[in-house]
């Protein structure tokens, strides 16, 4: 299992696309990540499936499913575009897919979080 872990993710860093940054997109490392939600007063979304996510989260983010896509875009419609959108999956990769969504969607400054929660080192 732990070989199979490694092996796809290091297929995924070699061949996989690289996350990148835009006007509207960062990436933060997760201790920049942590500061700026560490107040809990932020739009923080975890966009794994409900069973990750009730492994453990960071705290006060919300869960909105990214597989689920008949409703994924109508339970963002309730944020902010013009506030600061954090966003995390489990790796990487489906928080770089939703942040593309939610650009087209009209949101003006997505932050992702630089690993996923799997790179996340402040777990309780």
């Amino acid at each position: 299992m732990k070989l199979g872990l490694i092996i796809m993710t290091f297929l995924s860093s070699l061949f996989g696309a690289k996350a990148q940054e835009t006007d509207t997109m960062k990436i933060y490392e997760p201790l920049q990540f942590k500061e700026a939600v560490a107040d809990g007063n932020v739009q923080l979304v975890d966009v794994r499936t409900e069973k990750e996510y009730n492994e453990g989260a960071i705290a006060n983010a919300e869960n909105i499913d990214y597989f689920k896509q008949d409703t994924f875009k109508a339970q963002f419609e309730k944020f902010n575009k013009d506030e600061p959108l954090y966003l995390y999956c489990r790796s990487g990769n489906r928080s770089q897919k939703a942040a593309t969504i939610l650009q087209q969607m009209g949101f003006m400054q997505i932050i992702d979080l630089k690993g996923g929660y799997m790179g996340w080192p402040y777990k309780n």
